[in-house]
């Protein structure tokens, strides 16, 4: 059943937005513009009109962004947004592999390597190949196969693009890490991508269904999608075509994850009935931060023109410092805090130190400790990145499919149970004579354990057969 809505609270280009008709829609939404507003009420409106929920598909770029985006939606639209298929590019994508995945042979039960698990299988591959990692980094290889899964690259295909000698051996571990991944039933984060591309790209009936499902469909932070991002978008949207992606080309700054801005910029090419809205009004900073922030990115010859203005008053000026090294910079800035506190005309819980890389809090920690400012480092090391945390989901992981040789890897002697490398080297040479996984489950040629007890229903999960 439909219901008003009440657009009162928004100003002109953003209602513009969230009444567009139908079709192709770019809205370039400038920082502090209200962008996540909009596009709640963009799904609030849809839903007020009549359209079903599970019609609707939002994307997001963080887990984060995906639930203050959901409340505010709950908050507007009732319990409807419950229904929503709302979240991250990675998140919509396990989710159409484990409903559909086996039309292109995708196991429904396959972990998810995440980046340190990928790290340890690259490096065990090259171990395995006897590549050198001082001339290769493990890391480097890593991240050059990603980059080929996001452009859709196959192992065939990168190496007929490879040039350097880098890129060889990255094309060289490339097949060999697809093929560890598939041994082991998992998917690396660009393989969720990669994979549900080429499932809606080989599956017509799949295509169909969910081009089908989804009559509106909706992307934020559209500047930042690499090329697999973009494809995957364009076929959803095939068929109805209601398509609204919100950006901003001038906050792009992901280029060295595989984001590519001009895949904004050529939206009205790429839809040429596309509408354009511009939310250039900034509702979080002050008249004078805006100028510098225009005067800066004016400067870039491929963007589209925009500028930002606000209400909220002209406001203190800019300070730029010039600092000879990072430790001048850091002792200026915790002089500065030193000398406003000491005025009493701040608290120290009244200032926030931002910095562009975690490479950069060293050397500010050092600068608090020495003037003895307490402090608060926010964003430390992630909950899922301990130790203790990644042992467990290892346990739980190999629990739900034996054949992940990386969770196997790693808890083997978590805790000690005098199983060494040198035990361990053991194990990988038998089972790479012999065709299988090290895990407890996979490998063409059969596991360790139906090798050995001649039991190849360990495989499929039937513990009845006796080892003896």
């Amino acid at each position: 059943m439909s219901t008003v809505l009440d657009l009162a609270a928004l100003n002109e280009e953003q209602r513009e937005a969230v009444e567009h008709a139908g079709g192709p829609l770019l809205v370039f939404a400038g920082a502090g513009s209200g962008k996540t507003r909009v596009v709640s009420y963009r799904i609030a409106r849809l839903l007020a009109s009549g359209v079903p929920a599970w019609r609707i598909l939002a994307v997001t770029f963080t887990n984060k962004a995906a639930r203050e985006m959901r409340e505010r939606v709950e908050q507007l639209a009732g319990e409807d947004a419950k229904k929503l298929w709302m979240g991250t590019f990675h998140s919509i994508c396990a989710r159409l592999l484990r409903m559909d995945g086996a039309a292109i042979g995708i196991d429904p039960r396959f972990v998810v390597y995440d980046d340190a698990d990928q790290v340890s299988l690259v490096r065990g591959v090259m171990k395995a190949k006897n590549l050198d990692e001082k001339s290769a980094p493990p890391r480097s290889i890593l991240n050059l196969i990603s980059s080929a899964k996001e452009r859709l690259l196959t192992p065939e295909t990168f190496a007929e693009q490879t040039a350097s000698f880098v890129d060889r051996i990255a094309s060289d571990v490339y097949r060999a890490y697809e093929s560890a991944l598939r041994k082991a039933n998992a998917l690396d984060f660009d393989d969720l991508l990669l994979y549900a591309v080429r499932l809606l790209e080989q599956s017509a009936e799949v295509r169909e269904r969910y081009q089908e499902r989804f009559l509106h469909l909706l992307v934020d932070e559209y500047q930042d999608v690499n090329f697999a991002q973009y494809r995957l978008v364009a076929m959803l949207a095939g068929k109805h075509r209601n398509l609204v992606v919100v950006g901003d080309d001038d906050q792009s700054i992901y280029a060295w994850r595989g984001a590519d801005v001009s895949l904004i910029l050529r939206f009205g090419s790429d839809y040429p009935d596309a509408k354009l809205v511009k939310l250039e009004r900034n509702y979080r900073s002050t008249q004078t931060i805006l100028d510098a922030a225009n005067h800066v990115i004016s400067k870039n010859r491929a963007r589209s023109g925009k500028r930002l203005w606000t209400e909220n008053g002209k406001g203190v000026p800019v300070t730029l410092t010039m600092a000879g090294t990072e430790h001048d910079e850091a002792m200026t800035v915790a002089e500065a805090v030193v000398k406003e506190v000491r005025s009493g005309r701040r608290k120290y819980g009244e200032f926030a130190i931002l910095y562009r890389t975690n490479g950069q809090s060293r050397v500010l920690e050092e600068a608090f400790l020495t003037l003895r400012i307490p402090h608060v480092l926010v964003g430390g090391q992630r909950f899922y990145e301990r130790k203790e945390v990644k042992d467990l989901l290892s346990y739980l992981r190999l629990t739900l499919n034996p054949a992940d040789d990386v969770s196997l890897r790693r808890v083997l002697n978590v805790p000690p149970r005098g199983v060494g490398p040198g035990s361990m080297a053991q194990i990988e040479q038998w089972a790479a004579e012999h065709g299988a996984g090290v895990g407890l489950a996979g490998g063409s040629g059969g596991t360790i354990e139906e090798e050995r007890f001649g039991c190849a229903s360990v495989r499929r999960g039937d513990r009845a057969c006796a080892r003896d």
